[in-house]
């Protein structure tokens, strides 16, 4: 468990606001996230996962997943 980060640091890992990856929370396009009582923190690997899933090879591409 010493391995969560917090949402603070995953926005910055992710180059986004801590106030950007809130609403990304509230509408389910964030990536996996643990809530601890009032804390949310993230797995690494989670974060990795949901970067990994937003890289494309062409503008098609993303039209196709958008749609999904």
């Amino acid at each position: 468990m010493n391995n969560l980060i917090s949402a603070e640091d995953a926005a910055t890992v992710l180059n986004i606001s801590n106030s950007t990856l809130a609403k990304m929370r509230l509408s389910g396009k964030s990536p996996r996230y643990i809530k601890l009582g009032r804390r949310v923190a993230y797995r690494p690997s989670d974060l990795e996962a949901w970067i990994e899933a937003q890289s494309f090879n062409s503008t098609a591409e993303y039209s196709e997943k958008a749609v999904l």
